[in-house]
């Protein structure tokens, strides 16, 4: 890590830190690039956040602005390519920078049978996530989650699928995250149920997020599919890249 902080959620005083990992609580992760640095889809992230936080009963006066204080306070420059990650519970609030691991071009993606508690909001159940992430190369593998038989997200981001030119993305038991978001608002995604029976119909496999940036998937040996084109990747990379 280039940089770990914890907060006292009441005084805002620094204390030992604490990831906050398994307790109840929400966090959101942002990119954060260039120099001054700048933090990708920063106001989307605040505002998902901000709601988050509601849901999950984390109270406090002008929270929004001692968070934005706090980021503000972090974010120096440590080099061009970071992610910074804040945490918060009823307790605390953390932040820390780490960088970010570049996928490569040979990604490939495992099954994991399970669906994150409260899939709808970025909470901090992701112990058993993190137990499977901690044994893989970043660079080169994520989980797929798989519930009944569906396809999710992964461990780290939402996935797309295409066919035919057309993309599609799972619609139930998953985070709408900042990066998919803001690229729905630029091309036409297609939320619906993917079933791993259904995989071999899909020509492209992508993940999207902080982390993950726009990742084509080149394989999933369980289900022997394999990537057969990259149009679609390059199209969301372009857009993806006007935020960089």
């Amino acid at each position: 890590y280039l940089l770990k902080k914890s907060y006292l959620l009441n005084t805002l005083k620094e204390v030992p830190y604490k990831n906050l990992w398994g307790s109840r609580g929400v966090f959101t992760t942002m990119r954060m690039v260039g120099k001054p640095p700048r933090l990708l889809l920063y106001k989307s992230h605040l505002e998902n956040l901000i709601s988050s936080i509601k849901k999950y009963g984390i109270k406090k006066n002008n929270l929004k602005n001692a968070i934005k204080d706090l980021i503000k306070k972090n974010s120096n420059y440590k080099g061009p390519d970071n992610l910074l990650r804040i945490a918060l519970n009823k307790k605390f609030i953390s932040i820390s920078i780490r960088k970010r691991p570049k996928p490569k071009n040979n990604f490939n993606l495992l099954l994991f049978k399970y669906k994150r508690i409260d899939p709808k909001y970025k909470n901090l159940y992701y112990k058993k996530i993190l137990s499977k992430l901690s044994k893989l190369d970043s660079t080169r593998f994520d989980i797929a989650l798989v519930y009944k038989n569906k396809i999710l997200e992964t461990g780290t981001s939402n996935l797309i699928f295409v066919k035919d030119g057309k993309v599609f993305s799972p619609k139930k038991y998953s985070y709408f995250g900042n990066t998919i978001k803001f690229i729905n608002k630029k091309i036409k995604i297609n939320f619906k149920d993917i079933s791993i029976d259904e995989i071999n119909n899909f020509e492209e496999i992508m993940l999207i997020g902080s982390g993950k940036a726009i990742t084509s998937v080149y394989k999933i040996k369980e289900l022997n599919w394999k990537r057969k084109k990259s149009v679609c990747y390059n199209k969301i990379n372009k857009i993806y890249n006007t935020l960089v």
